[in-house]
This record gives C-alpha cells, structure tokens and sequence, in this order.
C-alpha cells in the first residue's frame, strides 16, 4: 500500500501539562514481551531458568551465573525479517520490515575460592537488547458503517464540550487552557477546527454532530509505524553453594525509547459538513488523522534467583522479578488533512498551535515469577521448562509532579483502573532441548507460547475502551507462538552459535473504540498476523 505516515520536523517545543497522553493501553505497549539473546538461548525457546551457564540468563534467573565454571565473554546478532499480514472487510494487505540487531554482548568473571562449600564466586556485565517495538502493519477498510468524526462528537457530548472548550478567543489557548482543570479537549478542538465535528443547538451546551449521516458511504485506510527498542545493562553476581544450590542477583539499568507513527483516513460520499457556516450539508468528504508519539525513559528493576541441582539429573529453578520502575518523558503532536466538496488541494489543522507538546510520569511494569526445571540425560541430552507468570494487571502510572497544584488529585487513577480491566495475568510456556551429537557439535530446538493478556471484557467489545489524547486507535494482542532450532559448535575455548526463531502473533486493531450501547454501529477493525522470523549468532570465548 502506498505509504501514508505523516512524519513531523518541527523545530520548537512546547510543555503541556494539561493534556495527557497515557492510557492503559499505552500501558501494555511499553510492557509487552519479548524473546531476545544468545543464539543458544533462543534456539531452546527461551528455556533456561533450570540451567544457567549462558549470558541471557543473567536476565532471565540470575542463578545461572553460580553455574559458571570459567570466565566467559561473548556477543550475539540478530536479522529480524518481519512480515504483517492485515485481513479487513475482505482486503488483504501485506507489509515486509528488517532490521538487523546487537541482541546481546558481555561477559562473566569467575572467581574461584579455596573452599568445597563454596567454591566460587562469579561477577557479570551484559547488555542485553530486551524487547524489540519495530512493528508496521496497515490496510483498508472496504466498507464504513460509521465515521472517525461521529466517535470525536460523540466523546465531546459526553464530556459536555462547549463551543468556548474548543476556540481561540480572547488569548484563551483550548490546548492549553491554564484554568485549573486536569484535561484539555485535545481530539475535540482538533476535529472542530478540521470541520469534523459541528455544534448542534446552543454554543454553551450543543449537541456534537459528526460526517456521518443515514445516506453516507465510505472507506477508510490505516497504517501504523512503531519504532524502539527497551536496552538493559545487566550487572549481577552469584555463586554455588556446595555445587547443589546455586543463587544469584542482578541490578538492572534499562532504556527504553519507542516511537509511533500512526494514520487513519476516510473517503466519504453524502458526508454531513459545515463548509460555510449555515449548517451541515451531503457533500464529498477525504480527510485523515496523523499522530506522532514519542516516549523516552530510563528505569531499574532487581532480579533474584536459585537453581538446585539435588541429583546431577536434575535442575530445578526459582526466579523473581521486580516492576521496573521508570520516569518517562512523552512528545507528541497530531494533525488532520482535509478537502470536501471535490476540492483537489487539502488543508491542514495542527494541535498546539503546531508546537510539539510534552509531558513527564512514572510507570511500574508488571512483576514476574519464573518456575524452571531441566533434566540432563547421559551427559548428552538436555530437555528444559520454564513457566512465567506475569501480572500485566498491576501495570501503573503515576504523576512526575503535583499535576496541577491539586495535592488530593491524582491524574492516572481512571488510567489504573482501567489497567486492572482491559489486562489479565499472562502464563508463558517454554520448553527446550540440546542434544551433543559430539563433544564439539550439538543440535537444539525448543518451543514457547504466550497467552493473550486482554480480559474478554475488553477483547469482545463489551466497554468502551478509554484512549486519550488524539489517538483514538489501539491494538489487543491475543496468544504469541516462539518455534526454534539451532545448532552449536565449540573448539578449544571458543564457541558458536547459530539459532532460527519463527515468532507468530495475532492481533486485532481498532480505529476507535466500539460503542456497546449501540452494537450495531461497529467500529473499523482488522485483524492483523505478524510472522517474524529471525537469524541469531553468538561467538564467545571461554577462559
């Protein structure tokens, strides 16, 4: 399809604090799962909670660094070809993205002891590249049963928007109305400018109409472009204790930076406008919604964890895992393009003035708690499990300042219920195997499976789903399928490691939220398979 995300380049920017860009599904987009590092890790689906011995597990059970014998260093690549396939309204669409990764790079020392009780102790350093957000889908929806423009109105009635909200008049700014109140009707001044949306009746209480009408038609068209990446600074120490109880720490440093472009356009016949101030009137209507958004942050989490070996057959591992803990910095700036009546040249309305807005929170990511056990065959085999939980219904959001000068008010308590609504728990399933065809060459595979973290309420359109800001649009993941092979290679002291890993997972996109009081107005959506596949290898040394 042809491109159509609308990238900004703007030079000044602008504080807003009264406009908030966060919502629970924001919540999960900076949260959601990933499996990244070494090529031996990834060839085994993830499954190493039992085993340690591999630098990905310093972030994964920190335990496996007590397992090391030898002092280690070692760096991994990654080539991710991603491919989504969008089905909407019986179009097809298809979309191809490679980018080519450092997944993992670092190295353990090990620090011997003269003693059988404990016999060492290891220090580690890893960078580890923990969650990719690089996604680009898009498509066209063939046949509008309703229009953006009557989703904008309808949110302005419910929030009894008036005239006044949205207008430029006497130096009042209705984005940044300095008055006191904790939100600014960002969407609704928008869309009013924009000839959206029209004020029905009386100025101080109209009733928001939108385009569409009993006789319209139309088609939309979609595209999102999700860019960024969470980096992790791994620093953990560990040890064994009798070489039967091993344990570990580590202290996490992470980056995050994830960068959303997104598009929603519609092409309208007998569209409802009011082109010249003497109310609404059919005409033709072409009009999109272009959103930037920008979210950079840093945060730290603490990671614990034990492995016991009771019989040298068999490995059983414990690991828990902290919220991290961020303070976040967001910009955004949205704009519309629009032409009706058959004109051929558009016009532009931009939000704040055309200044790109920012704004400042802390957000606490779930916490988690990996269960793992492996069995060593004949010093030969290796078949590995690990079961994760993670609570995604505990994501938080919390305010960087007193918001507003309001010591009581706290900005994000409707975004944390919500949280506790759209989101469920998650289970995650890996499991493993590593078979030494030699002393030096070894074959593995493995197999991980992720449930969807969307609540039934949320996923069958039973509520209104709350988005704020100017994007309307949103994403429910639904389950996550990991299938991996791999091969290994040691001589001397040196190894690779070659890993293949095939990730599917579906998804249903949104434009806006459905209405339930009204089912049969159904709001566009699309359902969306992304197929990844991905070519690892790791080198190391081994001393």
């Amino acid at each position: 399809m042809k491109r159509r995300i609308f990238i900004f380049t703007l030079s000044a920017l602008s504080m807003s604090g009264s406009a908030l860009a966060q919502s629970a599904v924001d919540a999960y987009r900076i949260a959601q799962p990933d499996m990244k590092g070494t090529a031996r890790f990834m060839s085994m689906g993830g499954a190493f909670g039992a085993l340690g011995g591999d630098l990905s597990t310093l972030s994964q059970n920190p335990a496996g660094i007590g397992v090391y014998r030898n002092s280690e260093v070692g760096l991994t690549l990654d080539l991710d070809c991603q491919n989504s396939n969008t089905q909407a309204g019986g179009y097809s669409t298809s979309l191809d993205n490679t980018h080519f990764y450092l997944n993992n790079i670092g190295g353990v020392m090990t620090l011997r002891l003269p003693s059988s009780s404990v016999p060492n102790l290891n220090f580690g350093f890893t960078y580890n590249k923990s969650t990719s957000y690089n996604r680009h889908y898009g498509g066209n929806i063939g046949s509008l049963s309703n229009s953006m423009s009557n989703y904008i109105a309808g949110i302005s009635n419910s929030e009894n928007i008036n005239v006044d909200d949205v207008t430029y008049t006497n130096g009042f700014d209705p984005y940044n109305p300095n008055d006191g109140g904790p939100m600014a009707p960002w969407l609704s001044t928008l869309g009013y400018y924009s000839y959206l949306i029209y004020p029905d009746g009386n100025s101080s209480n109209p009733n928001w109409l939108g385009q569409w009408g009993d006789n319209t038609t139309g088609t939309g068209q979609f595209e999102v472009e999700e860019r960024g990446c969470v980096d992790s600074y791994n620093i953990a120490f560990g040890g064994n204790i009798a070489n039967i109880v091993y344990w570990g720490m580590d202290f996490d440093i992470t980056v995050l930076n994830y960068t959303t472009n997104t598009y929603w356009g519609e092409s309208m016949n007998d569209a409802m406008v009011n082109l010249d101030g003497s109310g609404l009137t059919a005409t033709t209507s072409d009009w999109n919604l272009n959103n930037y958004y920008n979210l950079t942050g840093t945060g730290f989490n603490y990671k614990l964890g034990f492995i016991v070996k009771p019989i040298q057959e068999l490995r059983l591992g414990f690991a828990f895992h902290t919220p991290t803990y961020y303070t976040f910095t967001e910009n955004y700036i949205a704009n519309t393009n629009f032409r009706y009546n058959g004109v051929t040249q558009y016009d532009s309305e931009y939000t704040n003035d055309g200044y790109i807005a920012s704004n400042s929170m802390n957000y606490y990511s779930p916490w988690r708690l990996i269960f793992s056990a492996a069995g060593v065959i004949g010093n030969r085999l290796i078949v590995s499990a690990d079961y994760e939980w993670t609570n995604y219904n505990k994501m938080k959001f919390t305010s960087a300042y007193n918001d507003w000068n309001i010591p009581s008010f706290d900005a994000f308590y409707n975004t944390n219920q919500e949280i506790k609504t759209y989101y469920k728990p998650t289970n995650t399933l890996r499991i493993g195997a590593e078979y030494r065809v030699t002393p030096r060459f070894s074959v593995r595979a493995g197999y991980s499976y992720v449930s969807s973290p969307v609540t039934s309420l949320a996923k069958d359109n039973d509520i209104i789903i709350e988005t704020t800001g100017t994007m309307p649009e949103y994403r429910f993941d639904n389950t996550t399928n990991y299938v991996t092979a791999g091969l290994g290679y040691k001589i001397s002291k040196f190894y690779v490691d070659l890993a293949y890993v095939y990730k599917h997972q579906n998804a249903t996109y949104h434009a806006y939220t459905s209405d339930p009081s009204n089912p049969a107005i159904v709001s566009p959506q699309a359902n969306v398979n992304f197929n990844n596949s991905q070519i690892v290898m790791s080198a190391g040394f081994k001393f």
